[in-house]
């Protein structure tokens, strides 16, 4: 992992009012602390993005965002991701982790036997869902990230030790 990966830290959700403000989803912890990360870039480093909260929403916040100024510039940037490069964020505890850490690791039952990749990390509002992609095809199981049903998170290893309830793969 690089020290200058990306992060995912929030998307535009479209406008809010009729003044240039945006609907902002913050996938912080703590979602003000958005704004601690600017600039903010895309997904693929373009754009500068220097992210000011106005106030809370219902399911976000309305902020101003340079290079957004009309409501019509701020429905026309709704989904676009904003990424903080990793080196800003806080470390995280050890039995913390950041989704794009988690993808693409290798899963492997208590026993050793690949179960497949992470391909996704999912939250619904319940907890965050392993999306594991199984080898050979592309079928793929939907894991529970508890430490019932994972145990082991190794990431230098790349690997994560799944203990999967039975008749799930």
């Amino acid at each position: 992992m690089k020290e200058t990966e990306l992060i995912c830290v929030g998307a535009l959700a479209g406008s809010y009012g009729v003044q240039g403000e945006v609907r902002l989803k913050s996938f912080c912890a703590d979602p003000t602390a958005i704004a601690d990360y600017n600039p903010l870039c895309a997904e693929d480093g373009s754009g500068s993005y220097i992210v000011t909260l106005t106030r809370p929403i219902k399911n976000g916040l309305a902020a101003r965002v340079t290079t957004i100024s009309t409501k019509e510039e701020a429905d026309a940037a709704k989904g676009l991701r904003l990424f903080a490069p990793r080196d800003r964020l806080p470390t995280l505890p050890d039995d913390e982790f950041y989704h794009a850490d988690l993808i693409g690791l290798s899963v492997h039952d208590t026993g050793g036997t690949l179960l497949g990749r992470v391909k996704a990390v999912l939250d619904h509002g319940a907890g965050d869902i392993l999306e594991i992609q199984q080898p050979g095809g592309s079928a793929t199981v939907l894991l529970p990230f508890t430490r019932e049903a994972v145990p082991t998170v190794d990431l230098d290893g790349a690997r994560i030790v799944a203990d999967p309830p039975e008749g799930l793969f």
